[in-house]
């Protein structure tokens, strides 16, 4: 879990030269009506650019901490976007609407999470059929997943591997919900 004291430095703007948040956007392949899930925003680096692109849909927000929440909170806030909802999660269930979401995300997190279980099998109940889950890992991340882990790891919960983007220091796997039998 990174700790809340330090979040100031995943805002600096060298983190542009791994993954920047049109690049991420990109790769999102976002479009104005969606709802996108972000799973562990930390300070909302990527937020406001994934916000800003949703004319009429909504992003949601979830942490287990409250201090993440709250400095995404304030960030977005000062810049004046109001499409987006917070979540406090338990890091055990989403609490959130089943197949409500065409996109969930999240960068350098799913390697700090002791619960990847869980955290799929609920992913995949909150994306909608056909839905998109994103997921970035950058170089220096000490709990980073790699490429093949990753991939293996993911296909065990009804996803399969839809995009790769990067090389096997930075890259973004997106894999597609696997429509139920």
């Amino acid at each position: 879990m990174f700790p809340p004291k330090y979040a100031f430095t995943l805002l600096i703007p060298f983190r542009n030269l791994f993954l920047s948040p049109k690049k991420l956007i990109q790769r999102l392949d976002i479009s104005g009506g969606q709802n996108i899930l972000e799973i562990g925003p930390g300070p909302g680096y990527f937020s406001s650019h994934v916000a800003k692109k949703l004319e009429s849909g909504r992003l949601v927000l979830i942490d287990i901490q409250q201090e993440m929440l709250d400095m995404s909170k304030k960030r977005l806030d000062k810049k004046g976007i109001t499409n987006v909802d917070y979540k406090l999660t338990d890091g055990y269930c989403l609490d959130l609407e089943s197949n409500l979401f065409d996109r969930v995300f999240m960068v350098t997190v799913l390697g700090e999470v002791d619960n990847k279980d869980t955290y799929l099998k609920e992913i995949y109940r909150v994306l909608k059929e056909g839905g998109i889950l994103s997921i970035s890992e950058l170089v220096g991340d000490p709990d980073k997943i790699s490429v093949e882990d990753l991939k293996s790891l993911v296909a065990k919960y009804g996803f399969t591997v839809f995009q790769v983007f990067g090389n096997k220091y930075n890259y973004t796997i997106n894999f597609r919900k696997i429509t139920e039998k």
